[in-house]
C-alpha cells in the first residue's frame, strides 16, 4: 500500500462570510487550501481517474460549501470538512485551511486563518 498526499492549493473564492453586516454585504477573498492522504497504489499502477481521488470533485465541493455563508471560519472550515468526507469515506486524513484575505480588524493584515484536521 502506497499513501499519498494529494493537494489542492490556493483555491480562490469571493464570499460573504462574517459575523459583520457589512462582511456579508461587500464580501470578501478567501483562500482554501486542502491536504489529502489516500491510499495511490491502485491509481498510480492503473494511470486511471477511476483509481484515484477526484480532486475536481473535491474543489466542486468546496466551491458548494463557500456559497453557503457563515458567520464563523470555523463552521465554513468545519462544513468543508464534513462534506468532503461524507463524499470521499477512503480517506484516511484531511486538513482544511480557510483563510480571509484583507480582514476587518482595524489595521494592516494579509488573512486571518483556521485549519482542521480530521
Amino acid at each position: 500500500m502506497q499513501k499519498g498526499i494529494i493537494e489542492l492549493e490556493e483555491m480562490e473564492f469571493y464570499a460573504y462570510h462574517g459575523c459583520f453586516k457589512e462582511e456579508q454585504v461587500v464580501g470578501n477573498r478567501f483562500i482554501v487550501n486542502i491536504a489529502i492522504s489516500v491510499d495511490v497504489t491502485k491509481a498510480m499502477k492503473s494511470d486511471s481517474i477511476y483509481d484515484a481521488l477526484n480532486y475536481v470533485e473535491v474543489y466542486e465541493i468546496t466551491k458548494e460549501q463557500i456559497k453557503q455563508n457563515s458567520h464563523l471560519l470555523e463552521h465554513l472550515t468545519d462544513r468543508i470538512v464534513t462534506a468532503i468526507k461524507a463524499k470521499f469515506d477512503y480517506i484516511d486524513w484531511l486538513r482544511v485551511k480557510v483563510s480571509k484575505m484583507n480582514p476587518p480588524m482595524g489595521g494592516q493584515m494579509k488573512a486571518v486563518s483556521v485549519t482542521l484536521e480530521r
